[in-house]
């Protein structure tokens, strides 16, 4: 499929095929990369069970809507089973080149893409977590959501009580905390509860910043 970005192929078929390459390669290679026994006799019992179920869904005289959802429920534990063994075991270790090539996936790509400055610009909304915790879900104003320009968001926020003149402009904020994810939590001091918070948030990309947002506030639990 055009402009495809997942490591799983996109047919049974494949999927199928990479599994048994990766049965293969695991069984001569578990004791190098530390690959504990039962994770491979994990894939090789799902990799089974799935070629089983692919060819009862794929034959006339046994295709049934329950036969078909046999072979998905399969499919999807055997796919679930290869993230995982990539998500642990693939990276540390880490694997040659070659060793990548083996499993049917590309090997790393090391060349660094640019990306512009960020431009776009977001807010925050808060949502209580906890005594003296307040959510922060990342709300864009404006901009490209979806820019490779937009690697994380630097959050500053601070606590002022009651009758203090609030922040004129966000400089006058002075904490701060990186996140790359659109919801996280700011955990405030013990006495901060009850006080008035101000936050606002630039988009951060390799040292680059982006406009301010506006400048929000909520009261500290």
């Amino acid at each position: 499929m055009s402009g495809r970005t997942d490591w799983v192929p996109g047919t049974r078929a494949g999927q199928l095929s990479m599994a048994k390459e990766w049965t293969a390669v695991l069984g001569g290679k578990f004791s190098t990369w530390e690959i504990p026994p039962d994770v491979i006799t994990d894939i090789n019992v799902l990799t089974q069970a799935a070629q089983s179920a692919l060819e009862t869904a794929q034959t006339e005289s046994t295709r049934t809507p329950v036969t078909t959802a046999r072979c998905k429920d399969a499919f999807d534990a055997l796919i679930d089973k290869m993230r995982d063994i990539k998500r642990r075991y693939f990276l540390e270790p880490p694997l040659t080149d070659a060793d990548i090539i083996s499993l049917g996936l590309k090997p790393h790509d090391s060349t660094h893409t640019p990306s512009g400055a960020p431009s776009a610009q977001v807010r925050v909304e808060t949502y209580l977590a906890g005594r003296h915790e307040l959510g922060i879900k990342i709300v864009y104003v404006n901009g490209d959501e979806h820019d490779p320009a937009n690697k994380g968001y630097r959050i500053w926020y601070g606590a002022f009580e009651h009758g203090e003149p609030p922040p004129a402009t966000p400089d006058a904020l002075h904490k701060s905390v990186f996140t790359r994810r659109k919801k996280d939590m700011i955990v405030f001091d013990f006495d901060d509860s009850g006080k008035s918070a101000y936050f606002a948030v630039q988009i951060e990309n390799d040292g680059k910043k982006g406009p301010w947002g506006p400048m929000e506030f909520a009261i500290i639990p």
